[in-house]
């Protein structure tokens, strides 16, 4: 029976975050004692900083570029005195510590990583693949890991596993199981690393000696973000240094630490002293991907392999701060992301499924409620791109404006300032006296501002644009987005209801992002302005009377919570699988100075009830476009009982 892993103690690694670094020391080529003593200090400083493993460059108690030095007995002896000297030096350390030497086997020379943790070397991990081309030519010295005669050496008094086929899993780090890969195996059509993530391993460390020529940091970058994309894991590069001898190449230290395919950070390059980049890695986050991912599942490793056990014991706290971006819109693109391209992608996807549906519809119009406010006016700007990508005239919008009991003038205004700055149509149709005759129909006063007052108004509205869309030969286009969708903030075949729900992948807080664009750029000159006024319009379905003084009594984000804390909770427990606890602790970062604990863990439970509660609206919604990572369709990424009763956090 497998026992229970020990708590970890440190915050971070009890919500999965696990702290790495890749260092490019700064070595004294061919000196090993000098390179110990800089080994063991650093790895020192960053396991005070809680850092669970550290990943030294290729050869790094030797040096990468010590040439035929490598076959003189007195380097290769010192090499492994050395590698005993730096365990017993990072005896105390909760680290695991991964260094590179020269390695002697039965008359032959490796290329070795060495995996030493509590003092001791857990293991030893041969280079796979040699360079043996342009500036490389490591075959002269060193021979590759599948001409080795043994699974085992004797190293400094010890019996000591060597392979390929390693995986070091740390007990008391839950999900911390590292593999490693040496340079060159990067770069081959099948990494040893995709056969360790297949058989287990969440975190890959590469210690590199990678030449610097133009061009190739970028190169480099791509390789190891993707890498570990594909092998859905926490991948961390550690290259030498600009200590290395320059005679006909220049190594620069570039360390890089990246995650399911995002580039978590790297150092700066072309220094000599010492660089590292230091991030946490979400262990659950890829444990989560991976539980989802039948291609991962489905792919069985071509290798087998060996697991080494051990425990590294608690770790200090190190940086209170996690050091890893948390933003608090994690739907809105970051700031040096082309902001034009990005909202022309997602106009492009809305526009081009709009326009899908209306040519097999066969449709004459595309007929919109135009409210004035933020969905209704993103899905009026994507319905013109679709119009025109479906080949009908631009006669084919029609919009109808209805105006109830709580519309507010400034609403109104702007949908009717809209609809004449585009030149399309717009057509004005009270509800007002529908409903009245509704309420006496089901005797309903209407003076109970109650659910039926409310959604009564709504399917009215929905009445109107089917029959509209009857009369005219077209479809309804719905406005709902996805972070209604999330929380049922939507009548029941009211506007819950349509023939295309264009914006049903979109966030609330990406519908304002993407407004706030159009009036910057493509509507700056036609309707900048009146796009910006709606962007910074409170978001209401103004379903209750106005107060004497016509101001709004009803604020969406009054009732049900701010938006953008709502998105956050969306995307981290959709997209990461995150529960209440974890969601908390991470909006408590994001938000730091907006909203207290006590304000997330409110807004978070009613998030919680309300995606509980409101499945049979998702169950039932019509056909739309999926825009990015996090999507709610019943027919595709979230599939889940309507009748779930149980705790979602």
């Amino acid at each position: 029976m497998q026992q229970a892993s020990p708590s970890p103690t440190s915050t971070r690694e009890r919500h999965g975050f696990v702290r790495v670094a890749a260092v490019a020391p700064e070595l004294v080529l061919g000196n090993v004692p000098a390179n110990v003593a800089i080994l063991a200090k650093e790895a020192r400083a960053l396991a005070d900083r809680g850092c669970r493993l550290v990943v030294f460059p290729e050869l790094s108690l030797t040096g990468y570029s010590c040439a035929d030095l490598f076959h003189t007995e007195a380097l290769r002896t010192a090499a492994v005195r050395g590698l005993d000297e730096l365990a017993q030096a990072t005896h105390d350390l909760s680290s695991v510590l991964v260094v590179g030497l020269p390695l002697l086997v039965q008359d032959r020379l490796y290329n070795v990583a060495a995996v030493l943790a509590k003092g001791r070397v857990l293991g030893l991990v041969p280079k796979t693949f040699l360079p043996n081309s342009a500036e490389f030519y490591e075959r002269r010295w060193f021979s590759p890991a599948h001409t080795l005669g043994t699974s085992s050496v004797r190293l400094n008094g010890a019996e000591l596993l060597i392979g390929t086929e390693l995986l070091f899993e740390a007990l008391d780090v839950p999900g911390f199981v590292l593999g490693v890969e040496i340079c060159e195996d990067l770069w081959t059509v099948i990494p040893p690393s995709s056969h360790l993530a297949l058989a287990g391993a969440t975190v890959l460390a590469n210690p590199s000696a990678s030449t610097e020529v133009l061009g190739k940091a970028h190169y480099r970058r791509q390789l190891v973000a993707q890498q570990s994309a594909r092998c859905l894991a926490a991948y961390v590069y550690a290259g030498a240094g600009a200590g290395e001898s320059s005679t006909d190449v220049v190594y620069s230290g570039h360390c890089l630490v990246a995650e399911n395919g995002v580039l978590l950070g790297e150092s700066e390059r072309f220094a000599f002293e010492t660089r590292c980049v230091l991030h946490d890695v979400d262990l659950r986050h890829l444990a989560h991907d991976r539980l989802k991912s039948s291609s991962f599942r489905d792919e069985a490793s071509a290798v087998p392999v060996h697991r080494i056990t051990f425990d590294l014991g608690p770790a200090p706290d190190g940086d209170a701060q996690l050091l890893r971006p948390v933003p608090p819109h994690p739907f809105v693109p970051p700031t040096r992301v082309d902001r034009a391209a990005v909202c022309e992608e997602v106009f492009a996807i809305q526009a081009t499924g709009l326009a899908r549906r209306l040519k097999q519809a066969r449709a004459k119009t595309a007929v919109l409620g135009l409210s004035g406010g933020l969905d209704s006016t993103l899905a009026l700007l994507v319905m013109l791109e679709a119009i025109k990508r479906a080949g009908m005239p631009a006669s084919a919008v029609l919009t109808i404006t209805m105006p109830g009991f709580g519309t507010t003038t400034r609403t109104r205004g702007n949908a009717e300032k809209l609809a004449e700055a585009l030149g399309i149509e717009l057509r004005t149709i009270s509800i007002n006296d529908a409903v009245r005759q509704h309420f006496a129909d089901i005797g309903h006063a209407e003076t109970q501002h109650d659910a039926t007052y409310e959604n009564s108004q709504a399917r009215e509205r929905t009445q109107i644009l089917m029959d509209i869309a009857n009369k005219t030969g077209g479809i309804v286009v719905g406005t709902g987005d996805l972070s209604e969708a999330a929380l049922g903030w939507c009548t029941f075949n009211g506007d819950h209801m349509s023939m295309y729900h264009v914006n049903s992948g979109v966030p609330k807080t990406l519908v304002r992002y993407l407004i706030e664009w159009c009036a910057e750029g493509p509507f700056a000159e036609k309707a900048g302005a009146i796009l910006r006024d709606i962007a910074d319009t409170p978001i209401t379905p103004e379903l209750l009377p106005l107060a004497a003084n016509e101001t709004l009594q009803q604020k969406t984000e009054d009732t049900i919570g701010p938006y953008e804390l709502h998105d956050f909770f969306l995307f981290h427990f959709v997209r990461h699988g995150s529960n209440a606890e974890k969601i908390r602790w991470l909006a408590a970062q994001a938000f730091a100075g907006k909203y207290d604990d006590e304000t997330i863990a409110k807004w978070l439970a009613l998030f919680f009830k309300r995606f509980a509660q409101n499945q049979f609206k998702r169950s039932s919604v019509p056909d739309g476009p999926k825009v990015g990572s996090v999507a709610l369709s019943p027919r595709g990424d979230w599939r889940m009982p309507s009748d779930f009763a149980g705790d979602l956090g």
